[in-house]
């Protein structure tokens, strides 16, 4: 757990009394390349940590794999408008590396809020964190070249070790022959 805590201190140091309860609503799983951490049609209950590893969302459009996001080590992953609306999600979680992780327990998490404010706002701050990280993924969309994105993407250590380049190019938005002509400009 010392992983994730260290991650909260990024946002906010946490008394003992906030980070033991906090510590109750966490479990560890253990997950497999390839394997999906959550699958399509489920409604999210789970925000998770990646003490190692790497993951993806991703989604279907016109039988087409879309990646929507990574996640590295040292990152929280989940699907949020699931697990804000309460609906079933159309995207899936899907392991890229074999990974573990803190898996914390949505409703245990939410039911936390009132007895431990400063828990609230731990995950006030971090989801405002993962807003703002939405918001710059669109305006690289609408401002940044593919090229730029890549670029930007490539800043992540051993990317193109752990990651298919297929993904890589869905989550740019462009067919793998431009990212390989990208790549080939790039070096």
């Amino acid at each position: 757990m010392n992983e994730l805590f260290q991650y909260f201190h990024k946002f906010l140091l946490l008394s003992e009394e906030s980070k033991n309860a906090l510590e109750k609503t966490c479990s560890l799983l253990t997950l497999k390349k390839g394997e999906n951490l959550q699958s399509f049609g489920q409604t999210c209950k789970t925000i998770y940590f990646l003490k190692s590893g790497v993951a993806r969302i991703f989604y279907y459009k016109d039988g087409i794999d879309i990646t929507e996001s990574f996640s590295f080590e040292g990152e929280i992953i989940a699907r949020v408008e699931s697990l804000f609306t309460g609906n079933p999600s159309q995207k899936a979680i899907q392991i890229l590396e074999d990974a573990e992780i803190v898996a914390i327990n949505a409703t245990q998490l939410f039911g936390l809020y009132d007895k431990f404010p400063q828990i609230e706002r731990l995950f006030r701050l971090i989801f405002e964190a993962g807003y703002v990280e939405t918001v710059k993924r669109i305006e690289g969309i609408q401002f940044h070249t593919a090229e730029q994105r890549y670029q930007a993407l490539m800043k992540k250590p051993n990317l193109l070790q752990k990651i298919p380049l297929k993904h890589i190019a869905s989550y740019l938005g462009i067919t793998q022959v431009s990212l390989s002509r990208i790549r080939a400009t790039s070096k």
